[in-house]
């Protein structure tokens, strides 16, 4: 809160002050103000220090509170927006003459004069700020006292605020004790409210605090009297049950309804099918919207999209399309919310053509698409790069007055700065600017969302505090968009940062919350932090999404930790998270990038088996691994199974098969499905060309590799760094020096830029060449800035190793590890190779001292910039 606040609300009441009982008019300004600062500040200053009293720190709090001599911080209990809301509030009942009611409160702790001022305050979310702040510890006099407080409120019909009070109480407390709170309400309740009344607050207050158990024994005291708890209440129990996976006591608590009441309603069902089909058991959900007609319930459009969305999530988009005909079939209209649903679904499967005409189908069934279903396409478009259609799909919005809103922008500007054009940028942040349509919080939101996309990470941060500073209310949105853009840039302080400054202004996270920070730690390969942050979490009941759990499965599998993944995913569903198809997908893939291509296929059957409809990824993950592990049967029957269910083979399919035929070195068969690929309606691509060309190049066919490198000139492709880096390697393999040179050359004047595999390819060539030819192809590499790296002091050690001088091997490796070098596996063995053959004697040729000396210069040149880098690394 700024100082500007502070001196407007300082000067608003010195000419509002009055004489109250509990302040004098002289300190009545100073006071408040302090009061305000203490709870507004972002500095943590709630207590002071008076000049002679420096040994008790008293809080200015204390003086609104009966007991005075208190140990326990309340404040600690609010955050920063509601403290500030207590804050108004109380100098509100001061300024309208009510302090005699804060007086009162502080004399004794009265729960009539609490309820008086809870009452008071402009809102149910102050008011219960205060009820906390007021809830001094758990002692008997204090819970006794907001009993009271409750029934009072219940009496006045604030049944709300005495449910709030009574979750506050029993949290408090514990489950020990709470069975003492029951009993002391139900003991006096009659001299303030009915069995009913008390009961359904005290099974609300229970449902509050997540104690499933305990609302159970209350609808079971609720049968003994005579009494039916309310469908909703019952509603929030299912739920609470389900996501706890208690489903004994929902069978048990549905056939009570059954018998003894309420009916079940619609909202009950809902309830229920959501619950198991969130938990996976889907065809338990699809068994109860059956059976609803026997209730007398009809089954509504919102059972049916939680079906349909159940479906959607386990990638089985086709009976997804399958129960909304059946939905129309009988009777029941698609909403809006339905077609979104499938439209996603399609989206998220890269099927933008299918997802186009549902949208497009909308209007047959009634409906005009709204900015939601504008931006899950756009949304769609811009995940398959495809911003040309997103931007088109923006224009049809504005000229059918559909207003876009935060999100639509938040699409654009993300799909701008990863694929767009700068000019397209610059247009869209104009209609941005003249757009009248969005709140001042929206646009800020997407200034953030902008800032991050643009990589002013800091700036952002900037941004926000000001926002905050100038008293406008960020979203969730606003936090998770600087939380993901530190975690992707491996700055996880910073990302806590913001996600602790979101909790203290009183945010509660989101799913994409707990995901980019799973996700920071996981990029830093802090993998054991972020699964005990993912654990907090469930714990705490916060909402987390499978995203989460997918990024920390995939942080394991790019660390080789296989046995950390399985560990992982046999932990997960012990804790009642199932996988869905993406969490599938990436076990799939992982397992087959490590070589357990036996397992992902048998993980496959599981997938299928559990009703998942693998796509284009799981199948394209399977295949290359199964060519990686030379069953290329294997691979090409997956292939013809992916045709026989209707996935089509796309161009990565094609790409993997024609890799593992070259592998083989069966290049007339993968000649045969690269001209194949135009009658599918695939095209090329540089992955295409440049596999053809490694296979011809390690098949040492100059002939045919020329002929696929002219193809890729006459179909508009041009050779990038790696189609260079292949010829470079074959010719250097061929001992062709000179052509190398020659088409090092030709890498230059192309403007491609060489990176360290061009290097290394030719230095390897360099080392086995002809002394003259390989000092002036070194001079070239030094003039184009050559870059060493473990690649390259690795074959250089190699060389040694092999032209019989393993004790410059050895020299050299001492060298390197004295500048903390960074050796791999190869590093290492090569090592042991050197030591071996100097204990053995092995009488290998040495090469002329000049040879000899040349590698010493290179290995020299090598070693200096890999000294200079550490020394400036560590300094950074």
């Amino acid at each position: 809160m700024s100082d500007e606040v502070g001196y407007v609300l300082g000067n608003s009441l010195k000419v509002h002050y009055f004489k109250s009982p509990l302040f004098s008019h002289q300190t009545l300004n100073s006071q408040m103000l302090t009061l305000f600062k203490l709870t507004c500040l972002p500095k943590k200053t709630n207590s002071f220090c008076s000049s002679s009293c420096n040994t008790r720190k008293i809080n200015y709090f204390d003086q609104f509170l009966p007991l005075f001599d208190k140990k326990i911080d309340s404040l600690s209990y609010l955050n920063s927006n509601e403290r500030r809301r207590v804050v108004v509030g109380l100098s509100r009942i001061i300024k309208q003459g009510q302090g005699y009611i804060l007086k009162g409160f502080a004399k004794n702790n009265c729960p009539y004069f609490l309820v008086k001022i809870m009452k008071s305050l402009e809102s149910r979310e102050t008011a219960f700020g205060f009820f906390k702040f007021a809830f001094q510890d758990d002692s008997d006099e204090i819970v006794k006292s907001s009993c009271v407080a409750a029934h009072v409120l219940g009496a006045q019909n604030l049944k709300f605020l005495a449910q709030d009070v009574v979750s506050w109480v029993i949290r408090r407390v514990g489950v020990d004790r709470s069975r003492e709170v029951v009993e002391f309400m139900w003991k006096r309740h009659a001299e303030f409210e009915s069995d009913f009344s008390v009961l359904d607050t005290l099974m609300r207050g229970f449902l509050k605090v997540e104690m499933g158990c305990e609302a159970l024994e209350i609808v079971g005291r609720m049968r003994e009297v005579g009494l039916r708890p309310s469908s909703s209440a019952i509603t929030i129990l299912f739920k609470l049950l389900l996501r706890v996976g208690d489903y004994g006591s929902v069978w048990k608590l549905l056939r009570g309804m059954i018998h003894q009441g309420p009916r079940p309603c619609n909202r009950n069902f809902n309830a229920v099918i959501l619950g198991f089909c969130r938990k996976g058991h889907v065809k338990v959900g699809e068994s109860l919207l059956c059976v609803m007609q026997k209730f007398k319930c009809q089954p509504d459009v919102y059972a049916y999209n939680i079906l349909i969305n159940a479906y959607c999530t386990r990638g089985q988009t086709v009976d997804a399309l399958g129960w909304m005909r059946f939905m129309i079939d009988n009777g029941c209209t698609p909403s809006l919310v339905t077609f979104g649903t499938v439209i996603n679904a399609f989206c998220n499967q890269g099927n933008m053509m299918e997802a186009r005409n549902l949208f497009d189908g909308m209007k047959e069934a009634g409906h005009i698409p709204n900015v939601v279903c504008y931006n899950t396409l756009m949304n769609g478009y811009v995940k398959a790069r495809d911003i040309g259609q997103a931007n088109m799909l923006y224009e049809e919005m504005k000229s059918k007055a559909i207003a876009p809103d935060c999100t639509t922008f938040n699409i654009l500007v993300a799909g701008h700065y990863r694929y767009g054009r700068e000019e397209d940028r610059d247009r869209l942040l104009r209609d941005l600017s003249q757009s009248g349509s969005l709140s001042i919080s929206s646009l800020y939101n997407i200034c953030v969302s902008g800032l991050c996309w643009a990589g002013w990470l800091d700036e952002a941060m900037k941004f926000l505090e000001d926002m905050l500073e100038k008293g406008i209310t960020p979203t969730v949105v606003t936090f998770n968009s600087i939380i993901a853009a530190y975690s992707r840039a491996g700055l996880e302080e910073k990302a806590y940062k913001a996600y602790r400054m979101m909790v203290k202004f009183g945010l509660f996270p989101s799913s994409l919350t707990c995901s980019s920070l799973i996700m920071g730690l996981s990029k830093l390969w802090r993998l054991q932090e972020a699964r005990d942050l993912l654990y907090e979490m469930i714990v705490k009941g916060l909402p987390i999404n499978k995203a989460a759990f997918t990024l920390l499965l995939d942080g394991y599998f790019r660390m080789g930790d296989v046995a950390g993944a399985y560990s992982l995913w046999n932990e997960m569903e012990g804790r009642g998270i199932h996988p869905d198809a993406v969490a599938f997908s990436a076990f799939i893939n992982g397992l087959s990038i490590v070589g357990l291509v036996d397992e992902a296929y048998d993980v496959f059957l599981q997938m299928s088996k559990k009703g998942f409809m693998p796509n284009n990824f799981v199948y394209n993950s399977l295949i290359r691994g199964f060519c990686n592990s030379g069953r290329l049967q294997e691979a090409l029957m997956l292939e013809r199974e992916m045709a026989q269910k209707g996935l089509l083979p796309d161009i990565f399919t094609t790409n993997i098969i024609i890799n593992g035929l070259c592998k083989e070195g069966r290049m007339k068969s993968a000649s045969d499905v690269f001209r194949n690929m135009h009658h599918t309606g695939l095209i090329p691509d540089i992955v295409t060309y440049n596999t053809l060309i490694d296979g011809y190049c390690k098949a040492f066919d100059t002939v045919s590799t020329d002929e696929v490198v002219n193809k890729m000139y006459a179909t508009g492709w041009d050779p990038d760094i790696t189609t260079y880096n292949i010829r470079l390697h074959g010719l250097c393999t061929g001992r062709k020096m000179s052509r190398a040179v020659m088409m090092l050359e030709e890498l230059i004047s192309a403007g491609v830029v060489p990176d360290t595999v061009t290097y290394n390819t030719v230095m390897n060539g360099v080392c086995t060449d002809v002394l003259e030819r390989a000092m002036i192809v070194t001079a070239k590499l030094l003039k184009m800035a050559f870059v060493p790296n473990v690649v390259t002091a690795n074959l250089l050690l190699s060389h040694f190793c092999k032209q019989g001088m393993p004790e410059k091997t050895i020299m050299w490796g001492q060298k390197l590890n004295e500048i903390s070098f960074g050796f791999d596996e190869i590093s290492i063995k090569l090592m042991d190779r050197a030591y071996r053959n100097i204990q053995d004697n092995v009488d290998i040729p040495k090469p002329p001292p000049e040879k000899s000396l040349f590698l010493d210069f290179l290995m020299y040149v090598t070693y200096d910039y890999l000294s200079r880098h550490s020394l400036q690394k560590n300094e950074n």
